[in-house]
């Protein structure tokens, strides 16, 4: 299986590139083999307290992980990671380094001199070490990584806090578990850029911001393609080191030469760019990126999509691998999974206590792939862990804002962190700031303040409901009841689906957790600890029971999309659609056609015994 976009952009530079909206050709990665020790008791202070290094790894890969060449799973607070590189130095250019994940504070040497110190497991982080570079060209980049284990208060996600994973939590990561990278720039370089579409003006809004002395002086020149139609070709000033425009394209006005143009799972269009900054008639940057022209909203009930309302078919995605964990294996995995999510059925995928790399959100944006954003979650509620939750969330929407796959923001999960929301105003208040904050900094996407249950601020009401009997699903959410009956009362978790005193201002409702059927075929079991919210025991009992769960909750039509548990298996929770090495438990096409309900019954269990129909 092969898909590609029809408008495709130049996939070598994109899918290739670490941060594929703003691609330069000078760049070097620095992947690979890093000395590496652990130093469990803080015994050192700086590079130069090291006398040796015991130990390999490979990078990206957790220390926990095999493939890193260590996998050591126990508690460790501290550890160095060190590696040389080539690199001379150029009159006239700088270096950034750039991190893309280090779980989670990193302090940074190149060279034996400070480069600086980043607080955060899941966002990225660079700094310019140019006055840092030998003159010999022989550079040392050095890490020192604090992660504790048993710290509850930090953004940590699915991270075990115990020795052995547990439960609905799995393995720790610890350190570099995203790319390291080297760019070469000029003096004057493009430094971010932040795309909006405005479709009800047929629009694309455009900031970019400069970095350099001679900032001032630069204007940026750009040209915007649909495929190989030149849509733009503008120039315009920087100012104050910044460049603020909304660029009118032409509205075709009809609706088949419109939807030519417009972005959605079905036929994701993306718009090329090329930018380049100029001094005078010198071009001292230039890089490659892209937007698209889409537009997602709430309104009567309804998620909108490009002004419609549009079903969400979305399945859980925690984005594990097994000999891997959080990292992806191989270039191609993060694609072979869109790839998969999409021949499955489904139009979107809810990222679950993780903030993917962003390779995963370009191929979700090139091959049509909604995205729900979930910040990994802190569990205990100190005023330390707020401060730290903003700090990072903030980070987050930075980093992807421009994303047009993103659909929805989730700053919250079931409750976690906020353990109290439902009785203690402090709680309740954190997740209406979060949910307000997510809105300043981003006003033209959907908020789930709280997603499960619990909605103290939301734009979509999310309910959790693991209930492996579709009679009762029908029963909870079916006629005679309507929205009302439904928020008023009690879900199977015991917890209230909005808080007192929050009211429902017809905001759609969705069911955003159910199934977690687990199976395992009994050559792949071999766990006592095995672990799902219901059990099959054949992978026909399986399809069966796959079914009827989403053929009722399609019946239902209180709810405006759903959200089935999950993707793959996820170490002990084996209530994956496929096994955790991405193989199916029941042929693709039959996942497919009962995802989308374009099955029934007869035809889809017409050659198993009456008895095992009439179970239904």
């Amino acid at each position: 299986m092969n898909i590609e976009p029809k408008h495709c952009i130049n996939f070598d530079i994109h899918s290739l590139h670490p941060r594929p909206q703003l691609c330069r050709d000078e760049w070097t990665s620095l992947d690979g083999a890093w000395r590496f020790l652990f130093d469990s008791h803080a015994n050192f202070n700086k590079p130069s307290d090291i006398g040796s290094w015991p130990l390999q790894i490979e990078v990206p890969f957790a220390p926990e992980t095999s493939r890193s060449g260590i996998g050591d799973t126990g508690f460790h607070k501290y550890c160095w990671y060190q590696r040389d590189f080539v690199l001379p130095i150029v009159k006239g250019k700088r270096t950034i380094l750039h991190f893309g994940a280090v779980d989670y504070v990193a302090q940074v040497w190149v060279n034996d001199q400070y480069a600086g110190t980043h607080e955060g497991g899941h966002t990225p982080f660079q700094f310019d070490i140019t006055h840092l570079l030998n003159t010999n060209g022989q550079q040392v980049v050095t890490v020192r990584v604090e992660d504790d284990p048993h710290d509850l208060a930090k953004p940590r996600g699915k991270q075990d806090w115990q020795l052995e994973a547990h439960s609905i939590w799995y393995p720790r990561t610890t350190g570099i578990w995203q790319t390291v990278w080297l760019e070469t720039v000029n003096e004057v370089y493009i430094d971010r850029l932040r795309w909006t579409p405005h479709l009800e003006r047929w629009e694309i809004g455009l900031e970019a911001f400069v970095n350099g002395e001679f900032a001032d002086r630069a204007s940026l020149h750009l040209r915007l393609f649909n495929g190989s139609q030149l849509l733009v070709n503008d120039r315009y000033q920087v100012i104050s080191s910044e460049v603020h425009r909304r660029i009118a394209l032409s509205d075709p006005g009809i609706d088949d030469f419109r939807n030519e143009i417009l972005w959605t799972p079905e036929k994701p269009t993306l718009l090329r760019a090329e930018l380049e900054l100029w001094i005078a008639d010198v071009c001292v940057d230039k890089m490659h990126s892209y937007t698209a022209l889409r537009s997602v909203g709430i309104s009567h009930g309804d998620f909108l999509l490009n002004g419609r309302p549009y079903y969400m078919r979305l399945v859980l995605d925690q984005g594990y691998w097994p000999d891997t964990f959080l990292t992806a294996p191989d270039e191609t995995a993060l694609k072979r999974d869109v790839e998969l999510v999409k021949a499955m059925g489904f139009n979107g995928v809810r990222k679950h206590q993780k903030i993917e790399s962003p390779t995963f959100l370009f191929w979700a944006d090139a091959l049509g792939l909604l995205v729900w954003e979930e910040m990994p979650s802190a569990y205990r509620f100190t005023h330390d862990g707020v401060e730290r939750l903003m700090r990072e969330w903030t980070e987050v929407i930075d980093r992807d804002y421009s994303h047009p796959c993103i659909v929805t923001w989730v700053p919250f999960n079931e409750s976690w962190g906020v353990p109290d929301l439902g009785e203690m105003d402090s709680h309740r208040s954190c997740v209406q700031a979060f949910y307000h904050l997510t809105k300043t900094l981003d006003p033209s996407r959907p908020v789930i303040g709280n997603d499960g249950w619990e909605s103290a601020s939301t734009d979509i009401i999310g309910i959790h409901d693991y209930d492996n009997h579709p009679g009762r699903l029908s029963e909870r959410y079916g006629p005679p009841y309507n929205v009302k009956d439904i928020l008023s009362r009690r879900i199977p978790a015991g917890r209230m689906p909005i808080v007192k005193g929050y009211s429902h201002d017809d905001q759609p409702m969705m069911l955003t957790e159910f199934g977690g059927i687990a199976f395992t075929s009994e050559n792949r079991s071999g766990a006592s600890k095995n672990w799902g919210y219901g059990t099959s025991h054949s992978s026909r009992e399986f399809k069966r029971q796959y079914w009827a769960l989403v053929n009722a909750v399609h019946r239902l039509k209180v709810f405006r999309g759903f959200c089935y548990t999950q993707f793959t298996d996820t170490f002990q929770e084996v209530n994956g659609l496929l096994y955790a090495d991405r193989t199916p438990k029941i042929p693709i096409h039959e996942i497919h056609a009962i995802t989308c309900s374009a099955v029934d019954e007869e035809r889809l269990f017409r050659e198993e015994p009456e008895s095992l129909r009439s179970e239904l």
